[in-house]
Order: structure tokens, then sequence, then C-alpha cells
């Protein structure tokens, strides 16, 4: 009788936690230990056993969550997985403590994989979102002491008031990640900063444009009136072009991103027929508006040779990147435009003390370097980038990379 118990127990609470249709990243199909959701068909399929239950859930392109419930009644519980393309991802995730849940033969609790830096949006200014969400639930939020950590406790007295919890707590992830409120953590990056030729031509321009010299270092001319300070220029040593955009907020997106990247290394490979791809820059232009109130300054990219290949092997890693569930869906539909970067007023440093400029002067720039030769290179490698972290050569940190070819083939 108690193993029946037990299972009505916890079949109970499977129907009272059923996410609603609404929330995006529970409707796309995968597989994990032995449950399966299928595809637009939103069907949950739990692999029910005696003691406890194991059910597999998925998200669509926007958010990863990891949930793990237990039943304070019962030694087996409920818990719920996420997979991605069939890997299990859930690893490592700190469990509600004996002590807490033994309180009280009535507690219910998850851990709910949310990724650290996402906890101040579940908190919300003064505490107030999470406030609103433990009134509205009847639930308790339990965020964890360590930095470290990526997980949550929900807890409560019954398993309505604990899904509803963590439903409001993922469809606030959902709305927030898709905003700029969430920056993109990551990206795939053709690295330029390893040939010296462009790291020079880059400091030369940035000097030039400011005014610095020998003589006087710490020069710069019309700063004010042109809306040109340093801090606009794009480092020399990060010099790459991008590929893709990510945003990936916890560990298990990070690790599951390596995976994604590490397996499509052949079929890039493939796609670029074995051989190397070389690139030119030259030039300037402005990525939207005019030269007089610019945003961003790039060079254009010219694919000496094989651009149909190197845009067949893009192609192939936003595909593998759109099919695990790791690329923004407004994201998914852009169109790539390989392209250098050389300034973006989006990097501005702010002070109390500075105006607010939100685009430049480039007019004088284009005259002098409309037509300027950056010069000529090899990509030697593909690299899944960290974004605000650097290595000591001051590229971005490497999460993961893989050689691309480097030497024409000989017949």
């Amino acid at each position: 009788m108690l193993a029946l118990f037990r299972v009505e127990r916890a079949l109970n609470f499977t129907i009272a936690y059923q996410i609603s249709k609404s929330v995006p990243y529970f409707q796309k199909g995968y597989s994990c230990g032995g449950s399966k959701m299928v595809g637009g068909n939103n069907i949950w399929r739990p692999k029910w056993r005696t003691a406890s239950v194991q059910a597999c859930s998925a998200e669509d392109v926007e958010v990863k969550s990891q949930v793990q419930v237990h039943d304070a009644s019962s030694s087996g519980g409920l818990k719920s997985q996420d997979g991605n393309g069939g890997a299990e991802l859930g690893t490592g995730l700190a469990e509600p403590s004996n002590s807490k849940m033994a309180s009280s033969t009535n507690k219910h609790s998850i851990s709910l994989l949310v990724g650290s830096p996402l906890f101040k949006f579940v908190k919300g200014k003064w505490g107030s979102m999470q406030a609103k969400i433990e009134e509205e639930t009847g639930a308790r939020l339990i965020f964890p002491s360590s930095r470290n950590e990526e997980s949550l406790i929900i807890e409560g007295t019954s398993p309505d008031s604990v899904g509803r919890a963590s439903e409001r707590i993922q469809l606030l992830i959902d709305e927030v990640v898709k905003s700029p409120a969430v920056d993109y953590s990551h990206f795939i990056s053709l690295p330029l900063a390893t040939h010296p030729q462009f790291v020079d031509n880059l400091i030369n321009f940035q000097k030039s444009i400011l005014g610095i010299n020998d003589a006087n270092p710490n020069k710069v001319l019309d700063s004010t009136e042109m809306g040109i300070d340093k801090s606009i220029f794009i480092k020399p040593h990060t010099f790459h072009l991008t590929v893709l955009m990510l945003k990936l907020w916890n560990k298990e997106r990070v690790n599951a991103a390596v995976e994604i990247f590490k397996g499509i290394e052949a079929e890039v490979i493939d796609a670029l027929d074995g051989l190397p791809v070389s690139v030119k820059l030259k030039g300037l232009d402005c990525m939207k508006g005019s030269f007089a109130n610019a945003r961003v300054l790039y060079a254009p990219v010219e694919v000496v040779s094989g651009e149909g290949r190197l845009l067949q092997a893009c192609k192939i890693i936003t595909d593998a990147f759109v099919k695990g569930g790791l690329v923004l869906e407004r994201d998914a539909k852009h169109t790539l435009k390989l392209h250098a970067t050389v300034m973006n007023v989006r990097q501005r440093k702010r002070t109390d003390n500075t105006r607010r400029l939100d685009s430049f002067d480039a007019r004088g720039i284009m005259e002098r370097y409309g037509s300027e030769e950056w010069g000529e290179f090899v990509i030697p490698e593909l690299h899944l980038s960290q974004r605000f972290v650097y290595e000591e050569n001051g590229y971005y940190h490497c999460c993961a990379s893989f050689p691309l070819p480097k030497n024409m083939q000989v017949d």
C-alpha cells in the first residue's frame, strides 16, 4: 500500500506540475532517460517506476531549465530532467538538504537550474520580483550563497505551489533572455588578430584618428565635436569575424555548446573542401545610418577564393546550434554578413560627467581610410569564444577550437 501511495502522490504531482503549452522551451522534441517528447506535439511522456517518476522535457531556442523534484513523503519522488539532442545535461545540481525536507511531511521542494547571471532578474530590484512570485504562488525561493552555484530551491507546502512558482520563473526567464537586458556571452569567431599585420594596421589606425604620437602620447583630437574616444575602437588583439552570437547563461548551456562545436568539425572541413580560407579586408563602411552619425564602422570582407565554401561552412555551424536549441529565434533568421568591426559606439565608456553619445562623426575617417588596404590573411582556426574574458595574448577566451586547412592541396 505504501508503494501505491507513493506512485499516486507522484502522479498527482505530475498532473499539477504540467507546464502550459505557452512556455516555448517545453515544446521541442528531445529524448533522455528513457522518456521522450515528440517535437511539435507537446506530448509529455514520462517513464513510470514504482517509487519514482522520471520525465524528460526540452527547450526551444531560448531557455534551458533543469528541474529536480523532491517529495518529502517518499524516498523516491519525482525527477524531471532536460535533455538536448539526446545528451543528458542534468549533472551536478545541488539538491535540497534532508533537514529542510524533513521539517514537515507536507514540504515539497525542487532544485531549478537558472544560471547565476539570471538570479538578479528573479530577485528583482530590492527583491521585489522574488516577493511577488512568493506571494502569488505561496512558495519560497531559496538562492544559493555561492556564486559558483547556478540552481535555486523552490520550497512549498504543496506540489501545486512549487509547480506554479517554477512556471512563473520559467516565463520570466524566457522574456528576459530575449531582451537586451541579458547580453550575448559567447560567439563563434574566425580570429584575425593572430596575424601581426592586421594588429599593427589597427594600432596605427587608432593612433592616427586620435592624434596620438610619440611626442604627445595622450593627445586626443576633436573627441567632443566628433564623438570619438579611445573606448569605441576595437581592441586590436581581439580583431575577428563573427559567425554566430550566443547567449549561454549557465554552465550546462556552455557544455552543450562545446559538444555541438566539437561535433561539427569534420562537416565544416568537408564544406571547405579541405582548402584554406583566405580573406582580404579593404576600405571602410558604416553598418547603419550615415557616416555623419555612425554607430558601427567596419572593414568589408572579401573572400579571395571560395566564398561559397565559407558561407556553406558558416551555415553548417548555425544550423547545428539552432538544432541544439542554443540560438535565439531572431538570430536564427539573420542573414550572415561577414565583417570586421573597427569601431563600435556600444563600447563607449560612460561616466557621470560624460555626455551620452550614441553615434560619432566618421566623415573625416572615411576621407582618409575609405580605401585602406588592411591586408590579406588565411584564417587558421575556428573558435567558440567567450566575451569579456581574455587569454594572455589578448584574444577572447577560447572555450573550444579546431584548426582550418592551412595549405593548398596538391594533386
